[in-house]
């Protein structure tokens, strides 16, 4: 057999192969999500309140998923020059900064300032607080691993 054939027969291999694991169309496939494109700006966003423990004009909206679940996303705005006390939360957090200048310390570490396009990690549990020290609101992407959860961490070092 020559070279061009066996690539033949692992091409037609394959093709079958693959065909025999296809889900035919509007057998139990899962539903397809609608992609999404957003800004922070966006007049149809759902802004809710934060945790009563976060400081006053604090509002949360959520960008993707249900913040019960695992693997959501959302938006956290805290109004210019606000205090975000000690807290943690169950998951991991992945952030990006939007809007405004925030100061975050983690505790052990070093408190690291964020700007506009500034991406930070917080693990899940480590106690961290904040400060938006903008004379304009912060507002920060943020997508969680788990479900959405902030508890004030009450005798927490800085």
């Amino acid at each position: 057999m020559h070279a061009k054939d066996v690539i033949r027969a692992l091409s037609l291999s394959v093709t079958v192969a693959l065909a025999a694991v296809a889900v035919p169309a509007g057998a139990d496939a899962p539903p397809v999500e609608p992609a999404i494109a957003t800004n922070a700006g966006d007049a149809g966003l759902a802004w809710g309140p934060c945790p009563d423990f976060l400081p006053a004009g604090c509002a949360i909206a959520v960008l993707h998923g249900d913040p019960s679940q695992p693997n959501a996303d959302v938006f956290f705005r805290v109004p210019a020059r606000a205090e975000i006390p000690l807290h943690s939360h169950t998951s991991a957090e992945r952030m990006v900064l939007v809007t405004g200048e925030l100061e975050v310390a983690y505790e052990g570490q070093a408190p690291a300032r964020l700007t506009p396009g500034a991406y930070a990690y917080g693990p899940p549990g480590r106690p961290h607080a904040g400060r938006c020290i903008s004379d304009a609101p912060c507002i920060l992407f943020i997508a969680f691993e788990s479900a959405v959860d902030a508890m004030p961490a009450a005798n927490a070092r800085r």
